[in-house]
Order: structure tokens, then C-alpha cells, then sequence
């Protein structure tokens, strides 16, 4: 995702499966389960903030006797660089995306590069359902096991939490003439413009980097986010992008053929546990999907330590002579750059469901309101083509959760068509920014566009 914020946040944790394509495809979202994040330590003292918690209500919105439950909401806070409550130092206020929050605030450079002029308190707020922040007694099996407890977890419900903690924060720090400005990306950034335009009271702006708010419905295509990904790929050599548009069908063809898929596992350095074609095909699909949303020109550590632009290493290496006419070397040598740009894995394992950054419940959320149409692909694109089938979400949402989506319920409750004549009627000081090779800037604002 886009540029020098933290712009990629958007979670999937779990994978959708469905039969449009030919292999059993996750929806784009961020960051799946299989992917190999390096696990850095959450629980050691960090000079970039303090923890804290505070005591937050189940529900804002009912007064039944459950509603009143309370759970311990954690926060993040730097005072560093504050210039205090007296001189009515701003305070920055991140929103807190599908995942524990000490991790976003690790890889949150942007605020603490501007806190020095700014002289900002620094909050970042955890997510409820999400880290630490888990209602019922803390304890996610409880809060995970059936709708009636995830039924808590919505945007509504957080952006009500972020609300209540820092009007409460404000005024036990005699900083009720403080301004709040509301920063985030992706999910946080989608947030963060919603908090302004539902919250005016509380927050005087909104940065929203990467977030794709008008990504549902009929608003953007489903064919945009994909489009992007092939698009970046094929810009960097036209070679590289049709190597990966014909490797699909040659790996089901070698995985049909007897001792096809031990061919498959050497091919790619697959562990030794079960491998299939559908389970190798969205091992690349998700190596070619996060290297396109991690294209930052910098090396990073966000997900995985990777190269700066890595799509253009990916190409590089599928472009490489040495490989010759073998595709699956090409790939090895792309999929690599995306797993193992740091040389340390011995094989890779395609069973791993690890979730190192706590992000299981956006499975749910996207089967509620989150319903943003991705899995589109036309002719050209790098992927095998597919049709966008609501149903098909549908049919998943009803068999896991017992649920059925509201894909119109976002545009309902903060917007979407005609957006930027709504938010010139109603909105003010949002700024959208993305980075035009970042698949999801098809579903975000315009470059530059500031309301």
C-alpha cells in the first residue's frame, strides 16, 4: 500500500474459499494467515510508547443490562514530544486497524517523523476484538465463539470507543482545548475519515492513507484491485507478466500428472506436509498480492524483511537467463523474494495457519459490513479470470458464522456515491492519499484530493 505511512493494514484472517476461478483463492485483504510474518516481540518496554488501559462499555448504542459489560481497551500513548495541555499542544490520535496495535505503532513512522514540529501527544488506540482489547473477560475463545458475542465487533462500535477513551484521556489531562487529529491506513484509514465525519466535535481532521472507502457496492470494480497488481507487474517487463499468467494452468497440468505434485514440492522447496495445486497456487497468489502492496522504494520489515521495490525484484528474477525456460524456477526465484529475501528458510510450509499478529477476527467483519468486491479478473489480468459473486461470500458468511453480509450497509451508515459532492456539503479537512500502485487505490480517493 501507499506511501511513507503505514499504508497497508488491510487484514484478511482467514481464507474465503470459493469456486470462481480455478484454484481456491483468499480474498485479497490484509494480511492472511499463511503469510510467514516475522514475529517480532509485542511484549517488551518500548521507548516509542507507553501501554495503558482503559475501562470500556460493551455497547454503545442499547441500554440492555449485557450493554453496560465493560472490558479493558488498551492504548499506546507517547508524550515525548507533547507540548503540554497549558499550550494546547495537539494530540494525534491513530485508529487502531484488524491487529494488535503495538505492531502498527512499530511500523508508524510518519507521526513520530512529525511529532517534533508538531509537538503532538501521540495515542494510538487498540481495536476492540483485536490484541489485548478482547471483551468478555479477555478471553478471545469466548469472544470468538458464536455471533452473539462477535456480533460487538462492527466499525460503528470502535469509532464509538475511540470517541468515549480520548474525550476521557482530554479531560483527566486537563486538555479539553487540545485539538485531536485522527491519523491511519487502510481499515485505520477508512476509520479515521469516518471518525471526522461522525465525530466533528471530537476531531478537527483526519489523515486516511491507502484506504479504500469506496470500495464497495457498485462504486469501484471488482476488477480494479487485481487490475493494479497485473498492471504493476507487467509495467516492470512484459516477459515477468506472462510468465505468471500462464503458471496457473501449468501447475494444475503437473499436479495431474502421476508424481506431479513431488515435482511441484522440489520445484518450490515445499516442506514435507501436504501440498496441492490450489494450496500452491495461493501461496504465490499471496507472495504476488503483499509484494504488490508492500511496493514501497525502501527496504521494509512489515510483514517480512523484502528489498526495496520488490516487484521489481520479483521481475528481475523471473526475468533471469539463468532459469531458461522453466517456470517454476522463475517463480521459486520471485515467490523467494516475497518469503525469503533474508535466506534463513529451508523450505517453505503451506500449512502453516499461524496468526503471530492476533488478526482472526476480520474474518467476521468481512462477512458482516465489510464486503469489499476484489476477486474480479478480465482476460488480461495476471490471474486466472473470475467473476466478483456476492453469493458466493454469502453462501461462506451463513455456513461459518450463521450470518448474512450487508454489503450496502457501509455506503449506508457514512456514505460512498457522490462522495466528494457529500463530503463538500458535510465533510472537512480529510486528506486521502494513495499511492497509485497500490491495489487498493482503486478504491480510494483521488490523488491529492482534499476536502
Amino acid at each position: 500500500m501507499a506511501t511513507g505511512f503505514i499504508s497497508l493494514l488491510f487484514s484478511l484472517l482467514s481464507l474465503l474459499f470459493f469456486g470462481i476461478s480455478s484454484y481456491a483463492k483468499p480474498i485479497p485483504s490484509f494480511p492472511s494467515s499463511i503469510i510467514q510474518a516475522e514475529k517480532i516481540s509485542l511484549s517488551t518496554p518500548n521507548e516509542l510508547y507507553h501501554e495503558k488501559f482503559f475501562t470500556q462499555v460493551l455497547d454503545h448504542y442499547t441500554f440492555r443490562p449485557q450493554s453496560y459489560k465493560t472490558f479493558q481497551q488498551r492504548y499506546l500513548i507517547n508524550d515525548k514530544y507533547w507540548g503540554g495541555a497549558e499550550k494546547n499542544a495537539p494530540i494525534f490520535l491513530y485508529t487502531g486497524n484488524e491487529g494488535d496495535i503495538e505492531w502498527f505503532a512499530q511500523n508508524t513512522g510518519f507521526v513520530f517523523d512529525i511529532a517534533p514540529h508538531f509537538k503532538p501527544l501521540l495515542v494510538f488506540i487498540e481495536h476492540r476484538f483485536y490484541g489485548k482489547s478482547m471483551p468478555f473477560g479477555g478471553n478471545k475463545e469466548v469472544a470468538y465463539s458464536n455471533s452473539s458475542t462477535l456480533g460487538y465487533l462492527t466499525s460503528t462500535q470502535a469509532l464509538a470507543d475511540y470517541a468515549t477513551l480520548i474525550i476521557d484521556l482530554k479531560k483527566n489531562l486537563s486538555a479539553t482545548d487540545s485539538p485531536v487529529v485522527v491519523f491511519g491506513g487502510s481499515y485505520g484509514g477508512m476509520l479515521a475519515a469516518w471518525f471526522r465525519l461522525k465525530y466533528p466535535h471530537v476531531a478537527i481532521g483526519a489523515l486516511a492513507s491507502s484506504s479504500p472507502i469506496l470500495n464497495f457496492e457498485n462504486i469501484t470494480s471488482p476488477y480494479s484491485f487485481n487490475n493494479i497488481i497485473t498492471q504493476d507487474f507487467r509495467g516492470e517487463s512484459e516477459n515477468c507478466y506472462k510468465v505468471i499468467k500462464r503458471s496457473w494452468q501449468e501447475i494444475e497440468d503437473t499436479a495431474s500428472q502421476p508424481g506431479g505434485l513431488e515435482i511441484l514440492r522440489r520445484s518450490f522447496g515445499i516442506c514435507r506436509n501436504s501440498i496441492s495445486a490450489s494450496s500452491l497456487q495461493s501461496w504465490l497468489y499471496t507472495a504476488l498480492v503483499y509484494t504488490a502492496m508492500t511496493d514501497y522504494p525502501n527496504p521494509s520489515n512489515f510483514l517480512n524483511p523484502m528489498p526495496a521495490y520488490p516487484v521489481k525484484e520479483m521481475c528481475k528474477a523471473i526475468d533471469d537467463p539463468k532459469t531458461g525456460n522453466n517456470t517454476f524456477a522463475k517463480l521459486y526465484g520471485a515467490a523467494s523474494v516475497y518469503y525469503n529475501y533474508s535466506g534463513n528458510a529451508t523450505c517453505f510450509n503451506l500449512d502453516d495457519d499461524s496468526d503471530p499478529h492476533g488478526l482472526g477476527g476480520w474474518s467476521w467483519q468481512a462477512c458482516t459490513e465489510m464486503i469489499l468486491p476484489t476477486s474480479g479478473n478480465n482476460k488480461d489480468s495476471i490471474f486466472p479470470a473470475s467473476e466478483w459473486n456476492y453469493d458466493d461470500r454469502a453462501t461462506f458468511c451463513k455456513a461459518y458464522f450463521g450470518v448474512e453480509p450487508r454489503p450496502n450497509w457501509i455506503t449506508t451508515e457514512f456514505g460512498g456515491h457522490d462522495i466528494k459532492r457529500v463530503l463538500k456539503r458535510f465533510g472537512s479537512n480529510i486528506i486521502f492519499f494513495n499511492g497509485l500502485r497500490d491495489p487498493w487505490s482503486g478504491g480510494g480517493y483521488d490523488l491529492f484530493l482534499i476536502i
